[in-house]
Order: C-alpha cells, then sequence, then structure tokens
C-alpha cells in the first residue's frame, strides 16, 4: 500500500540544451564530404620529389585523416556557443513534487 506525502511547489530551470552528439555527427559528414571535393578537385601528376602518382583513393584516405577532426571539431564548437547562447533564455518554473512512500 503506498501512502503519498503532500506535495510541495518547487522552482526548477529549464533551458533548451543542443545534443552535442548531432553536432559532431553533422561536423564528420560535412569532413567527409570536404574530403570528396578535395579529392574530386586535386591534380593527380607525378610527384617531382619521388615521381609518384597517387591514386584518388588513397588521397581520400590522407584527407579524412584531416577533414574528419577539423569537422568535429567545427561541431563541438558550435554546440558549445549554442548551449551558451541558450543558457541566457533559462526560464523559472514552478513545480510540484510529491513524494510516494511504499508501506508494507
Amino acid at each position: 500500500m503506498a501512502s503519498h506525502d503532500s506535495p510541495q511547489t518547487v522552482e526548477a530551470t529549464v533551458r533548451r540544451v543542443p545534443r552535442f552528439g548531432v553536432f559532431m555527427g553533422i561536423g564528420v559528414v560535412l569532413g567527409i564530404i570536404a574530403a570528396g571535393i578535395l579529392t574530386m578537385v586535386g591534380s593527380y601528376e607525378p610527384s617531382d620529389a619521388v615521381n609518384v602518382v597517387y591514386p584518388p583513393g588513397q588521397v581520400f584516405g590522407f584527407l579524412l585523416l584531416w577533414t574528419v577532426p577539423i569537422g568535429f571539431a567545427l561541431g563541438s564548437v558550435v554546440a558549445l556557443i549554442l548551449e551558451r547562447t541558450a543558457r541566457r533564455h533559462d526560464r523559472v518554473v514552478h513545480v510540484e513534487h510529491e513524494t510516494i512512500i511504499e508501506s508494507d
């Protein structure tokens, strides 16, 4: 049998917070797209130093090593900025807090 205490009215702060994982994921996807664009735009002439032509797949892989972490970091920074600006729009609401006690 459960007994109810009298409800109490307390104040709570409500604010909207961006989901950091979504922004980081979008940054990674944009990094992959940037690597693809840079791979398509690049020239594939023999290198002067070693006289080697790197295939587009290898160039894409090398570019991913740079563009994905940069996109991840930029997405994180955008999420942090949005979180800081959302903090200014905090709302204080009144909430009823009720405790239920189980008794045997």
